[in-house]
């Protein structure tokens, strides 16, 4: 069978970087193929150049084994080929159907009504799985139905091979389960999906081949069924990768957090609570895991302990410090010994435009080490800034990149990097392996822990339940901004940690076990 997409021997060049070298990739209709490559290794630079945000510094591609270029992104939609980003591009004011409308007009000369695409929108979502509104404001969807979205507008414009960077980076497990489905009804239907993840399982499950990239270049392609989770990622570092962490005996010391009562009200008198009566309390060399669906308050909650909510009440006492965290400002809070790896990479943790030596000391430029008054010490920050690039191994061409040029695990690096040399007496760390390979997720971990080690006091949240199984000692599970309880690590499983997740308390379920053991004896 002739391949529907052939790239040969693809280039790409930037100054200083070899992105991309003579990569080759066959892809067929109805295949979904993966994309598999560290942070860096070239894989979305190779998916831009195929759907024409980027030229290629030399090779061909082939559709249908027909030779094609593209000076742009709708000349690549023309033939179709469609991408759906990591990070979404959508306009949240507008409705479904005007997104979908964006840009597709000036080729169609107006002809198409709205009326017309609401239906067409409709027709695509029913036909392939993808329940969606068509009238319903983008700004009032949940992460899940935007992708949605993005996913129903590529097939709108005409796609039939879609490019799926990191889908599944900032999806709950059960939007990455619809996801799934929504790929294999696609595919069924003579789709291909070019799917670029970190995350084994999925790659697991979803493909049927997958292509492994390293440092630019083709490893090898591969069945996926003939690989184990060990073999792809042994083929993607260059090296075995222990997926185990191992943690020291626990020897607790005195609280440094100490949360009592605290609660966030909605954003009007008719709205409940969005956190409702949060206590809990982490030790120093204690990490504190907290579980949940995502949307459940977790994000509110960090929010709130690192001085982005007013309308609070209750508190957060930041023993070390000596402050109430619900009461002060975040640069008091960051001054006092607080370190805070943000859920939002590129929204929260870094300022885009500015180049790495400057990120690197967002939160610190004012302090004496890097310089008096207004004045920096420019010799310290880089010097500074190289030290951080080299400990934590972010690929970059050196420290005055743009931090918009980096891929997205190597942007998580640099806010990782930059908060847990801080040398914090609490880290409060949000999602910090999300969109990183299995290597730097591997270091990652590995630094977490020891930061633990050196009594420091860790808040992790986490979407990925076994992340927080794996490096919590206690796991706090939230459900619709309360706590359903707090459990030590040891003790429980993942089964009931997944029930108190769905809104069942502690209390509620220990006295099902106690009567499930009575009616056995």
């Amino acid at each position: 069978m002739e391949p529907v997409l052939k790239m040969i021997k693809i280039c790409k060049y930037f100054p200083g970087v070899v992105a991309n070298e003579n990569i080759n990739l066959d892809c067929y209709k109805g295949e979904v193929h993966a994309l598999l490559g560290e942070n860096g290794a070239g894989k979305s630079t190779l998916m831009s150049v195929l759907c024409g945000l980027y030229k290629p510094s030399s090779g061909t591609i082939k559709i249908d084994g027909k030779e094609v270029s593209f000076a742009s992104a709708k000349d690549a939609m023309k033939i179709g080929i469609g991408m759906v980003h990591q990070h979404f591009m959508l306009i949240p004011r507008f409705t479904v159907a005007e997104n979908c409308l964006i840009g597709y007009g000036e080729r169609n000369a107006g002809k198409l009504k709205l009326k017309e695409t609401v239906k067409k929108i409709r027709e695509i979502s029913q036909k392939y799985g993808m329940p969606i509104d068509p009238n319903a404001t983008v700004e009032k969807l949940s992460v899940g139905e935007r992708q949605r979205v993005e996913i129903i507008k590529a097939i709108f414009r005409g796609a039939r091979i879609l490019i799926l960077d990191e889908p599944t980076a900032v999806l709950t497990p059960q939007e990455t389960g619809e996801l799934i489905q929504m790929i294999r009804n696609l595919v069924s239907h003579g789709f291909t999906v070019l799917f670029i993840s970190h995350k084994l399982n999925e790659i697991k499950e979803i493909s049927d081949r997958v292509t492994v990239l390293r440092l630019g270049r083709v490893m090898g392609t591969y069945k996926t069924e003939d690989c184990s989770v060990d073999d792809l990622a042994r083929l993607m570092v260059g090296r075995e990768v222990n997926f185990g962490v191992e943690k020291k005996e626990n020897h607790f010391r005195k609280e440094v957090l100490c949360v009592n009562k605290m609660y966030l009200e909605g954003k009007d008198d008719t709205s409940k609570r969005v956190l409702d009566d949060i206590s809990f309390s982490i030790r120093a060399g204690e990490i504190v895991g907290v579980a949940g669906v995502d949307g459940n308050g977790q994000a509110e909650l960090v929010e709130c302990l690192t001085g982005m909510h007013k309308n609070v009440g209750g508190t957060a006492e930041f023993l070390p410090g000596g402050i109430d965290l619900l009461k002060s400002s975040t640069r008091q809070i960051m001054k006092s010994g607080v370190s805070h790896i943000p859920q939002d990479r590129q929204e929260t943790g870094l300022v885009m435009q500015m180049p790495l030596y400057e990120n690197f000391i967002l939160q610190d430029y004012y302090v004496t080490k890097f310089g008096r008054g207004k004045f920096l010490n420019w010799k310290v920050v880089n010097q500074y800034a190289d030290d951080a690039i080299r400990a934590f191994g972010v690929k970059t061409p050196d420290n005055k990149e743009l931090a918009q040029n980096l891929s997205g695990g190597n942007q998580q690096k640099v806010v990782v990097a930059r908060e847990l040399l801080r040398n914090p007496k609490l880290l409060i760390a949000m999602h910090p392996t999300r969109g990183v390979d299995v290597g730097a997720i591997e270091y990652i971990h590995k630094k977490i822990i020891e930061q633990k080690e050196n009594n420091v006091g860790v808040l992790l949240v986490s979407t990925e339940l076994d992340e927080v199984v794996k490096l919590s000692d206690r796991i706090c599970v939230m459900f619709e901004g309360r706590i359903m309880g707090i459990v030590n690590t040891s003790e429980t499983t993942i089964e009931e940690i997944g029930l108190m997740m769905g809104g069942m308390t502690l209390d509620k379920l220990q006295k099902q076990k106690k009567e499930k053991g009575r009616s056995e004896d």
